[in-house]
Formats: C-alpha cells, sequence, structure tokens
C-alpha cells in the first residue's frame, strides 16, 4: 500500500541546503514528540505493547516507501564476560521505538550529498506518527456518539451493583475533550518547533506542508484547516492540500484543486442546509441555493457574483482546452491569490452554518 510522505511530495522543492545545529535540534524534538504521542512504558513501568505495535507500524510504512526492510538496524549481538571469565554470546533485536529514534537522530554523513533529501526523510517520520494520532482522534470523535448513546440506556436501565458516582455520559465527554485538547497541543507544539528552527513548514490535517507567508498562515490557513478538519469537510481537505502540494512541487493547475475544494464547500452548505435539489448543473446553480431569498439569503447578491467570478476566471479559464489560443496559466503570486481567496471563502461559508 502506498504512503504518502512529505519527503516524496517535496523531493523537488528544495528546503534545506545544510544540517546545522538548528535541524538536529528539531529532529531530536520530533522524536520527543513522537514518545509523548505513543509512550512505549508507562508511569509503572510497563511496556505498553499496544504503542509499541503503533511504533512498528509507522516504522514499516515509512520502510517500505523507502524501499528497505529496516530504517536502522534492528539485530544486536555481542559477546559479554560470564562470572567465570568465559564468553556469553548475546543477541536480540531492539524494539521499534529505538530503531525510528536511531534513524531520526543519526547524523548525516561528512560526504553526503543531499542534504536536502536526508532531513526530509526524517521529517516524514513525525508526519505519519501524528497523522496516525490524528486519525485515531478522529475516530474516536466518530464513536462518542453512540457511546454516550450507550452509556445513557445503561444508566436508564438502572443496573444494579455497584456504580461509580457522577453521571458516566459526562465523564466520556471530558475524557473526549481532554483527548481532542492533548492532540491539539501537539500539533501547536510541533508547528511551533518549525518555527523556531526557521523550517517554513505547519501540520494540518495530516500532512506537512510548506508555509511560505507567516501572516497567512496564521490568518488563513491555520483558521481554514481548523474548520475543514471536521469529517464533513473531508473532499475540500483533500483538494486543498493537494493544491498546496502542487502549489509547492511547480506541478500543473494547483488553482484547479483550490476551485475544486471551494465547490465542494458551496455543495456542502447546500446539503447540509436541505436547499440542493438534485438538478443542478454546476457551481453557480449551487450558488443561486445560497443566495436564494426564499433560503434567507445566506449569501448576499454581490457575494454571490463574486464566487462566480472566481469560477469563471479561475476554474473555467484553466479547466477548459484553449484549442489554438496561448496555454492559459497562472503566475505565482497569481497562484497564491486564488489558493488563499478559496481557503477565506470556505472559512466563511463554514462559520455562517
Amino acid at each position: 500500500m502506498l504512503t504518502d510522505i512529505f519527503a516524496y511530495r517535496y523531493l523537488k522543492y528544495p528546503i534545506w541546503s545544510a544540517y546545522s545545529e538548528a535541524e538536529r535540534r528539531l529532529l531530536n524534538q520530533t522524536v520527543s514528540l513522537a514518545k509523548e504521542i505513543y509512550p512505549v512504558f508507562n508511569r509503572d513501568g510497563k511496556k505498553v505493547e499496544a504503542n509499541e505495535a503503533k511504533w512498528e507500524l509507522i516504522h514499516n510504512r515509512l520502510a517500505h516507501e523507502y524501499g528497505v526492510t529496516e530504517l536502522a538496524q534492528r539485530y544486536y549481538s555481542f559477546v559479554q564476560k560470564g562470572p567465570m571469565g568465559q564468553d556469553w554470546p548475546t543477541s536480540g533485536f531492539f524494539t521499534y521505538d529505538h530503531v525510528c529514534e536511531q534513524f531520526v537522530i543519526s547524523q548525516p554523513p561528512s560526504n553526503l550529498a543531499n542534504v536536502d533529501r536526508f532531513i526530509k526523510e526524517r521529517i516524514s517520520f513525525i508526519e505519519l506518527a501524528v497523522r496516525l494520532r490524528e486519525e485515531e482522534v478522529a475516530a474516536a470523535n466518530v464513536e462518542l456518539p453512540r457511546a454516550l448513546l450507550t452509556a445513557k440506556i445503561r444508566s436508564a436501565a438502572g443496573r444494579g451493583g455497584m456504580r461509580v458516582p457522577g453521571n458516566p455520559e459526562d465523564s466520556m465527554k471530558a475524557l473526549n475533550e481532554s483527548l481532542n485538547a492533548s492532540f491539539r497541543s501537539q500539533v501547536d507544539e510541533l508547528n511551533e518547533r518549525f518555527r523556531r528552527a526557521g523550517a517554513f513548514l505547519t501540520y494540518h490535517n495530516g500532512f506537512i506542508q510548506v508555509a511560505t507567508d507567516e501572516v497567512i498562515e496564521r490568518e488563513v490557513a491555520a483558521p481554514f484547516w481548523q474548520l475543514v478538519a471536521d469529517p464533513t469537510w473531508k473532499n475540500v481537505s483533500i483538494d486543498m492540500a493537494e493544491a498546496l502540494d502542487r502549489r509547492d512541487s511547480n506541478d500543473k493547475d494547483p488553482a484547479i484543486f483550490a476551485s475544486k475544494a471551494l465547490e465542494s464547500a458551496i455543495k456542502i452548505v447546500s446539503d447540509l442546509k436541505g436547499w440542493t435539489r438534485g438538478n443542478e448543473s454546476g457551481a453557480s446553480a449551487y450558488i443561486d441555493n445560497l443566495v436564494s431569498k426564499s433560503n434567507g439569503s445566506f449569501l448576499a447578491i454581490w457575494e454571490g457574483e463574486l464566487l462566480r467570478d472566481y469560477f469563471r476566471k479561475v476554474r473555467n479559464s484553466l479547466g477548459h482546452g484553449p484549442g489554438s489560443e496561448p496555454m492559459p496559466g497562472l503566475t505565482q503570486v497569481q497562484t497564491d491569490w486564488a489558493i488563499e481567496t478559496a481557503m477565506s471563502w470556505v472559512k466563511t461559508l463554514v462559520r455562517r452554518l
């Protein structure tokens, strides 16, 4: 199975030209964060087998993408002296958390030609670790309503036996909020580590991506990713991530994917509000649903026209064959504008719900 990793997405996008103290510190800090996310030992010093299995899963996914069986050597063998001076051969396998740590914190060879690739391959480890944790948190959030209903039914049934004081539903909600808050804190820490290391990177919704403008990242991108983290907006998140990856790797038509993300958001709003009739033929028809007075004028008429202009000028001009005319395209600045504008529109649409 293919795994989407940072090192591959940004293979042709140079980020690092040297391995300095800042990079060494950053990589060590990412390992420490991974250990916080998936501690191998609990407070009593007992091994948490479930977390060791997750380290193995992350290791195997990353090793598979790099075409190796191990990220670092697992097997060890040495001879130690026994009480009578005899040789005692000792061998075994390092745990996967140790192997991953050795891979990430290893120093680059002095004659290494491509430091950029070396660092990206190790940054990919923390991307997979945080992505796995995000998937677990999302699954817990999806499961919460069912768990709350089960707890409510059991409480109403008044089963006999010893009961713990307090409302079990409140406890479940508190635990879930604690889980989400802890994960948000871990993501914030990772992004702050990137900032302090001078790496223009940011983690959002499963992916580490380039953040070229600190103000745009803070005021536009970060709030956008927070809003679309809910599974309802999954397709919006996927297409916008693709737009950014294509922009950063100088691939074709990143603005097309930004417009797809915006169109999905418009359709989702129409669906959630119950305005979709089923005979809409494109983005303009869905915009009509949002502008319609009978639907409460979710958008003002002038806002609807601005949205239509976006699709006419950005998506339509790039999405159709030019025939004998010059091939259409956007400059880097125009591409940034198209992506940031789509993000801003999605933000205001979601916030109005």
